[in-house]
């Protein structure tokens, strides 16, 4: 072995595990105890981190993917020497603590991703694993591995069972992340009892499948096999590796061990006594002794590592200083200078030349000006680059044997996918975005969820945005869908009508650092419309007025997207006998932020507004109230030509002008 391993150092988790869960009366003990010694091994023999600076950017990434066992993390954190009290522990799952009942990213120091969700850690690795290799593809030298460390993760039979794990480990493989290696807690035990009669499949054989390396059967209460197996796994750089740990959740407690009972909360006063007893554990509860801490600290380690790689990096710098230039930039997160000023110029470049086009067209016109000054953008699709337009003119494939390229192909795995890309996010360096259709949200719900919830930059491309993609039909056409997404906090939807829209919203998506951002996109073409400065500048406040009438305006018409064109067409048509003002609402979110004068100037005061969206019709009665009217959608779509639909749900010129009796 590397190292010879204290038993009690391992027994140290399990109590405060105990310990915390009891002050709790809540949460979840016998993952924490049945994956101790695993634990251990990994953190005092592998991996490679400095508690005293977190966010070193070439530590390992160590991710709890069955977060209901937090508690381990938290036991782990503290003990090697991160900014987590014992007091943090005992005030675990209290309001405002640093200890979440499940890990949260931004909360706890040390927590690489917020995990519970399960399935969701392993892909965040996944993402994390892909964006090490992109980085030390593009910026290592022969001299110089900058970048260069291992992902780790812990997960259970409940990550493998939820389908996102199959979608995000299925790639895994193909893209050969020799540098990710997994430690599966084979307990046989979930929530309901043993898995036998739910989950049966060859584990094993499953993950051979894609392509990783399997090391089955392993004693996870064995330190040498637990050591040998990871010293294999981090041998093997051309696959990423499952370490088969065999384990009895809830190890130590006489009675609970080895059974259903064990996976949440060990609070029996008998049982932790008896438990205490069975680990030889003498302390009182949160005491731990001096001799464990002093075996458990790496703050002194990790300073080390951490100044052998600056000084690397330093002798890097004075030989690629272009290459360390731009690599300290992605690390920071900032943009390269004139992004702004780029998107600018192109909108008075479409402004002069206002051709019919789709804003999915639109996007990959956009990202023709963006895709060269960004060196750090990387697309994707889940199958549908052709249909997203995520692509551009300098696109590259990543690929197994090529990890220089800046577009990943991500199959059918909308889950995945975007799991990956919040992995990518967190990692640091890259800005990722990819696309699917926005029907298709619903398979990827959750994982937008954590992007917002853990207030990360994950761009969400989401192109065929209403019932007019037409002939394939209500299973593709989406009514309920933008309203979850305007739904969930944190989040910013756009929805632009035109090209010009569709640029801001773009420069939105690479400002909001501190939350994701999804572009609602057409298939459609859509007319460019004419704006002056003052409504060019005023598209990045969200909502503004993109036609003002002659004369007071009796109605205001609030739109976005496709629908945008249609509202204007009405207010042109009646504009001799109901003076309209027409809004155009790309982004809901960021005109509720605006000043409440703002928003008064543009909704107005005592007049009636209408709403034209062809998706959920209820959610835009925050802004016409009860006495306005909606002209939107209460049902799903049908199989038609878009217009056909248009015209069949009630968006047309005409059938609005009667309807609001103009």
């Amino acid at each position: 072995m590397s190292k010879k391993f204290n038993s009690q150092s391992a027994n140290a988790l399990r109590i405060l595990a105990l310990d915390s869960v009891k002050q709790a009366n809540s949460g979840h003990s016998g993952m924490p105890m049945g994956m101790a010694d695993i634990a251990a091994v990994l953190w005092q023999g592998h991996l490679s981190h400095n508690p005293g600076n977190p966010d070193w950017f070439n530590r390992d990434r160590f991710v709890l993917s069955n977060g209901h066992g937090s508690m381990l993390i938290y036991g782990l954190l503290h003990l090697s020497g991160y900014d987590l009290s014992i007091q943090d522990l005992k005030d675990f799952r209290q309001l405002h603590s640093k200890t979440a009942g499940h890990p949260e990213f931004g909360v706890t120091p040390g927590v690489e991703t917020t995990t519970g969700p399960l399935g969701q850690g392993i892909s965040n690795a996944v993402g994390m694993a892909i964006a090490e290799k992109v980085l030390a593809s593009k910026y290592n030298t022969e001299e110089h591995q900058i970048i260069d460390h291992m992902t780790y993760v812990f997960t259970g039979d409940g990550c493998l069972m939820e389908g996102i794990s199959h979608e995000a480990c299925s790639l895994a493989g193909t893209l050969g992340l020799g540098k990710l290696i997994v430690l599966y807690d084979d307990n046989d035990i979930s929530i309901d009892g043993n898995v036998e009669g739910w989950f049966t499949e060859d584990i094993p054989g499953r993950f051979a499948s894609y392509g990783w390396e399997v090391i089955p059967n392993i004693d996870g209460h064995n330190s040498k096999e637990i050591d040998q197996a990871i010293q294999q796994a981090k041998s093997n750089s051309d696959k990423p590796t499952l370490i088969c740990c065999k384990t009895l959740i809830g190890k130590g407690s006489p009675n609970m061990a080895g059974t259903a009972a064990a996976h949440g909360a060990i609070v029996n006063p008998e049982e932790i006594a008896l438990t205490r007893n069975q680990l030889d554990w003498e302390s009182d509860p949160f005491d731990i002794p001096q001799e464990i801490y002093e075996d458990w600290d790496s703050k002194e380690s990790g300073k080390i590592k951490e100044e052998a790689w600056e000084k690397t990096l330093q002798e890097y710098s004075n030989e690629n200083p272009e290459l360390s230039r731009e690599l300290k930039r992605l690390i920071t997160g900032n943009l390269p200078d004139g992004i702004e000023e780029s998107i600018y110029s192109y909108i008075e470049t479409v402004q002069k030349d206002l051709p019919k086009m789709a804003t999915r067209v639109s996007s990959q016109k956009v990202l023709n000006v963006l895709g060269p000054l960004i060196p750090e953008l990387i697309g994707g699709s889940a199958d549908l680059t052709g249909s997203n337009n995520t692509n551009w003119e300098g696109t590259k494939a990543i690929r197994a044997e090529d990890f220089s390229g800046n577009y990943i192909n991500y199959g059918v795995r909308e889950f995945g996918m975007t799991g990956i890309m919040n992995g990518i996010v967190l990692h640091g360096g890259l800005k990722p975005y990819a696309g699917t259709f926005l029907t298709f949200l619903d398979y990827a719900r959750n994982a937008v969820r954590m992007a917002a919830l853990m207030k990360i930059q994950t761009i969400l491309v989401y192109s065929h945005d209403s019932i007019g993609v037409g002939e394939d039909g209500p299973t593709h056409q989406p009514i309920e869908h933008l309203t979850s997404l305007r739904t969930t906090p944190n989040l910013e939807t756009w929805r632009p009508c035109d090209t010009s829209e569709t640029a801001i919203s773009w420069l939105a998506a690479l400002e909001n650092t501190d939350k994701p951002t999804a572009l609602i996109l057409s298939r459609q073409g859509l007319p460019n419309f004419e704006r002056n400065k003052v409504q060019v500048d005023s598209i990045k406040k969200g909502a503004y007025i993109l036609h003002e009438p002659e004369t007071k305006p009796e109605i205001i018409f609030i739109s976005t997207g496709s629908e945008v064109e249609l509202a204007m067409e009405i207010a042109e048509q009646v504009k001799e006998s109901t003076p309209i003002r027409v809004v155009s609402m790309p982004c809901s979110e960021r005109f509720d932020v605006q000043s409440e004068n703002y928003k008064e100037s543009v909704l107005g005061s005592g007049i009636k507004r209408v709403a034209i969206e062809a998706s959920y019709a209820d959610w835009w009665r925050k802004y016409v109230g009860l006495e306005g009217d909606v002209i939107g959608m209460n049902s799903f779509g049908e199989s038609a030509p878009g217009n056909v639909l248009f015209e069949h749900f009630g968006f047309t010129k005409e059938q609005i002008i009667s309807k609001l009796g103009l």
